[in-house]
């Protein structure tokens, strides 16, 4: 028998919220490394919320969590609706460029090694042939294979997406799912926030379930079921 993977992340009593408002209370549950895990739950049930504290944006109300083996520093997080300024002189390849900048800072130069990074980024997420095009003249879905290049030269360990498929096309959706198995084929730990639970059911064996100010983890094909439709918030 395989032993299981050693925990990336563990939750112990945690309550999160807003002043005194708590959105999630005495949270426990550990998530293996490497673990493809979907969070979902009812809209207001603590998902963003819990993501945010995991990036360092918000602190805990209460008990605590454990990044084990990596600090915040190693998480790669694509917040929701987060927005590339598109009127902005930069081109996509600059802008991709910016997933560097906690190797190289603000002002850094791009190394050799670094722009061969940049150009493998560009060509995992269908951008090679724009990548001096300006940010003015992408799509929606455009963007966000920016975003997910600029993941990729980040390199971490463990990857939060937070609702990464919201108006998006279908074919973007297609190529950004399959960095998100490439990804967990690697062995990193994938969390994402969704709402489509086809969607979850389909490419994330794993879920968090947030519900009732708390959570449980379960995996998707075995009995636990939303009550039926399509979209699970």
């Amino acid at each position: 028998m395989n032993a299981p993977n050693p925990p990336a992340i563990s939750f112990h009593n945690l309550t999160l919220g807003y002043g005194r408002h708590k959105v999630i209370q005495n949270l426990n549950a550990t998530i293996p490394r490497g673990a493809l895990l979907a969070v979902a739950g009812a809209n207001g049930s603590g998902k963003s919320t819990l993501f945010k504290t995991l990036a360092g944006e918000l602190r805990p109300l209460g008990g605590s969590f454990r990044l084990h083996g990596f600090g915040a520093r190693d998480l790669a997080y694509l917040p929701q609706r987060l927005t590339l300024e598109q009127n902005f002189p930069l081109n996509v390849q600059d802008c991709v460029a910016m997933g560097l900048w906690q190797q190289i800072g603000a002002f850094g130069a791009v190394s050799l090694i670094q722009q061969h990074r940049i150009e493998s980024a560009l060509a995992a997420v269908g951008l090679a042939d724009r990548r001096y095009a300006p940010l003015s003249s992408l799509s929606g879905g455009q963007m966000q294979r920016i975003l997910f290049a600029r993941l990729l030269l980040q390199d971490a360990p463990v990857i939060l997406l937070d609702e990464p498929f919201n108006a998006v096309d279908e074919q973007t959706i297609s190529a950004l799912l399959a960095l998100v198995r490439h990804w967990h084929q690697q062995g990193r730990t994938v969390l994402a926030v969704l709402h489509d639970w086809q969607r979850v059911s389909s490419h994330f064996p794993d879920v968090l379930w947030l519900e009732n100010g708390t959570g449980f983890l379960a995996k998707t094909t075995e009995r636990f079921r939303p009550r039926p439709a399509r979209q699970v918030a």
